[in-house]
């Protein structure tokens, strides 16, 4: 995979560089190809490497665009997703508004907590951790107290420009920073950390 931004030093995980993709215009019906190395990574996608708390790296989207289930999703486009020991991997590509096919996002979801639990890819701060950002992710505008308080994250990761993490029976996060109380995405991102 390749970076969108047209870079030409190396890329990031374990996928080679794809040679120049055919300029042949693909429709929206047409499924994307299942060869990981023709795809390009979007900044947006790059960034969120980089950042804790997100777990889709590129050997999982890898994986997921070989062998994942393809799936139509009428605000987002295509989307492979795998489930790889509890926790499934979601990846939204394009191919027909760009020059080539690109990777749009991916995301992390916890589908079989007690497998993801007991696996040794995923420990048990990771599915606590994916849990909380799904959470949060899924209603963004609601506050989710319940949804919240089973989880336990000691490990900060950033939503907004917040760092933010909570304990088992809170209903709320706590940012890191400005020690600032959240029970929604929207507030995260809508008020400014002041550390």
């Amino acid at each position: 995979m390749a970076s969108r931004n047209g870079d030409s030093g190396p890329t990031r995980g374990d996928l080679p560089r794809a040679d120049r993709p055919s300029a042949k215009r693909r429709t929206r019906t047409d499924p994307p190809v299942r060869d990981p190395t023709r795809y390009s990574l979007t900044d947006h996608f790059l960034e969120r490497l980089g950042q804790p708390g997100r777990y889709a790296s590129t050997e999982l989207v890898s994986e997921a665009i070989r062998r994942g289930q393809l799936r139509w999703n009428d605000t987002e486009g295509w989307r492979f997703a795998l489930v790889e020991e509890g926790i499934r991997v979601v990846v939204v590509v394009e191919d027909t508004e760009t020059a080539s096919p690109v990777v749009v996002t991916a995301w992390t979801e916890v589908v079989d907590r007690d497998r993801a639990m007991a696996s040794r890819r995923w420990g048990p701060a990771d599915v606590h951790t994916i849990r909380l950002r799904t959470a949060l992710s899924t209603d963004a505008d609601s506050h989710v107290p319940d949804e919240i308080r089973p989880c336990d994250v000691d490990r900060p990761f950033v939503v907004g420009n917040h760092r933010i993490s909570t304990r088992p029976g809170d209903g709320f996060v706590v940012c890191a920073d400005c020690n600032r109380r959240f029970r929604s995405k929207a507030r995260l991102r809508d008020r400014p950390c002041r550390d």
